[in-house]
């Protein structure tokens, strides 16, 4: 019983940790010197995919590996590879899925939950540049009334 919940502590950790991770990455590495690929994603696309899909693949890897050695000896790491592997489908789905429609998903876009997030995501795509964009989380949001303002007052200066 202990290992179990172990097990889901350490999934947990995985999926949540996640949104750190992502939200570091967005603000610091993809607003930052990976610009060049996160910024195709501030543009109209133009086909299938867009460069900054290759942050899929990165996000992936450590997914991937926890995995294959969590299934080969270390199952605590299967555990942790699961949570982050989750949190990648829920973000894809929500992301592309949700947020910019590049497939239908099975959510209501009306339900307040998902319209806070959608909210947030569309202020964050208000700004077509590096620097002045605001909310970069996902499942951890603002009130979309502070976006805006702090939005604002970036506009202003």
């Amino acid at each position: 019983m202990l290992d179990l919940l172990l097990w889901i502590a350490l999934f947990l950790v995985g999926l949540g940790g996640m949104e750190v991770v992502a939200w570091l990455t967005h603000r610091y590495v993809m607003h930052g010197f990976l610009w060049c690929w996160h910024k195709s994603h501030h543009s109209e696309r133009h086909g299938a995919f867009e460069l900054n899909d290759l942050f899929a693949v990165v996000f992936a890897l450590p997914s991937v590996v926890l995995i294959y050695f969590g299934l080969n000896g270390y199952p605590l790491l299967l555990a942790l590879g699961l949570g982050i592997a989750a949190y990648g489908l829920v973000y894809f789905m929500f992301h592309d899925g949700l947020v910019h429609r590049r497939f239908p998903v099975p959510f209501d876009r009306q339900r307040a939950f998902w319209k806070k997030r959608i909210q947030a995501h569309r202020l964050h795509h208000a700004v077509e540049t590096r620097e002045g964009a605001v909310s970069f989380g996902f499942l951890l949001v603002r009130p979309v009334s502070k976006l805006k303002q702090e939005l604002a007052s970036r506009r202003r200066r």
